[in-house]
């Protein structure tokens, strides 16, 4: 297996996807004076997420009534697994680093969900390579995002519960003040100065619900996949859309996507500087960890329900596990947890978690679900591609 993944490494670092991502990586490290425009990475994230999600919808319309069914069983497995790799993430944090707990809950809200990048890159890696995956995954996507944000939701309101006070310090915490206010933000006051205090922060329950389901991200996705499903269910796919907006673009755009995610990752890494050895062994453990627990339990769910998945299956699922949320829990934490640092979350997901599995990490995820159906296989009825 080891020589089996140094082949694979090999030929793979040097793919087109991963020397982009290089390429943007150097340009922070070497000084060179470039800018990523913003609205053309707003854009190729409206398109990567518009694309999967017509893929997946497409695919979709093609299984049967029990392949929907048993698609659905492995969704809610999915969603079990990543709420368990949430609080497991909070139990190792909080016994192996010095974070506040405030920050070790929003840190594990961005490992209890998954990570869009780190999908489509996947994704990319695996049309490349030829191999097959559930049509479903897609969905499955939108659907292990949410478990993050419901476990760092829970975890603060229990903070908040114990005594936290109102810059995210807990009783026995350096610099604990019962007494202290937040400090405003041109969100809760427009036009007051920066040193200004406020009280502790409320959202709504509304405001809440709608953020976590009804964020960009997910409404695109959902969108692509209802689009895709229903075009494709009345043969109304246009030949265009089917072999060139979403076919042969894809692959070029994916390219321009990772230049700029190298360039950010890059970025973060300085914020690293004061989380610690241990939190930076975090960031890079973490991965591994988490997409093996999911790939077990993918291939556990394959013995106990009978359905074969093809390999691509496994190690998207891996992903989805191993991966950090950047998109969709930051913009919960604003929402609704002013009082956690918005740099450390980010500097794991972004800074190390995304750069270990986009050069490594889903290579080693596929040749790990090759050895487990190798040595463990399953004879049934397929539901793979």
């Amino acid at each position: 297996m080891l020589v089996e993944m140094w082949d694979t490494l090999r030929h793979n670092l040097f793919k087109p996807l991963i020397l982009f991502f290089y390429l943007g990586f150097s340009i922070p490290i070497l000084g060179v004076p470039f800018e990523f425009p913003k609205a053309v990475y707003q854009g190729l994230v409206i398109y990567l997420l518009v694309a999967i999600g017509w893929h997946g919808g497409a695919e979709l319309a093609q299984l049967s009534g029990r392949e929907l069914g048993q698609a659905m069983m492995f969704m809610g497995v999915g969603f079990l697994t990543n709420l368990s790799i949430g609080l497991l993430a909070f139990w190792i944090l909080r016994t192996f680093t010095k974070l506040r707990r405030i920050d070790a809950a929003t840190v594990s809200a961005y490992y209890g969900s998954d990570s869009a990048g780190t999908f489509v890159t996947a994704v990319g890696v695996l049309t490349v390579a030829g191999i097959k995956y559930a049509a479903f995954m897609p969905v499955m996507l939108a659907v292990m995002e949410i478990p993050g944000c419901l476990v760092g939701l829970y975890i603060v309101s229990q903070l908040r519960s114990s005594g936290m006070d109102a810059l995210g310090n807990m009783p026995g915490e350096k610099g604990y003040d019962p007494t202290a206010q937040r400090p405003a933000s041109e969100d809760d006051h427009p036009g007051e100065s920066s040193r200004d205090t406020v009280a502790p922060h409320k959202v709504s329950n509304a405001e809440l619900v709608r953020e976590v389901f009804l964020n960009p991200g997910l409404f695109l996705l959902f969108g692509g996949i209802l689009i895709g499903w229903v075009t494709h269910a009345q043969s109304l796919h246009p030949k265009f859309a089917e072999d060139f907006l979403f076919g042969s673009m894809f692959q070029g755009l994916l390219c321009m996507f990772l230049l700029e995610m190298g360039i950010t990752a890059a970025r973060r890494l300085k914020d690293l500087g004061t989380a610690g050895r241990r939190f930076i062994c975090f960031g890079l453990l973490a991965p591994n960890i988490f997409a093996t627990l999911g790939i077990y339990v993918a291939h556990a769910f394959s013995h106990a329900s009978g359905i074969c998945f093809d390999i691509g299956t496994y190690a998207l699922f891996a992903v989805l596990c191993g991966s950090a949320s950047y998109i969709a829990v930051p913009a919960i934490q604003r929402l609704a947890i002013p009082e956690a640092s918005p740099s450390l979350p980010l500097a794991a997901s972004l800074g190390l978690t995304f750069t270990y599995n986009v050069t490594i990490g889903i290579h080693l995820y596929i040749l790990v679900a090759r050895w487990l159906i190798r040595a463990f296989p399953v004879v049934q009825t397929s539901l793979g591609g």
